[in-house]
């Protein structure tokens, strides 16, 4: 009997990893617009972040998601994405 595969990821703010379906994926689309992905389904860049805003807190601090999808990045997408993770 064989079993199925975990797909794992790595939160980019405390740096441990976790089962994909635990995490948030953040997609930079091809137009590079930065947003949830809260399907994982959509097209782009992604890089994931656990489901709290301790993580992606430190991410901001780290630069993360500049390093991730090699662009800056401005505080209004980091405060959009706090939003969108409070309300999903």
């Amino acid at each position: 009997m064989k079993t199925k595969k975990i797909p794992m990821r790595k939160c980019i703010g405390c740096g441990e990893m976790f089962d994909k379906r635990t995490l948030v994926r953040v997609v930079k689309s091809p137009d590079g617009t930065v947003s949830l992905d809260l399907t994982g389904k959509k097209s782009g860049r992604g890089a994931y972040v656990c489901k709290n805003s301790d993580c992606l807190s430190m991410a901001r601090k780290k630069k993360a998601f500049e390093r991730a999808f090699s662009m800056p990045i401005d505080d209004d997408v980091y405060n959009n994405l706090k939003e969108e993770m409070k309300n999903a």
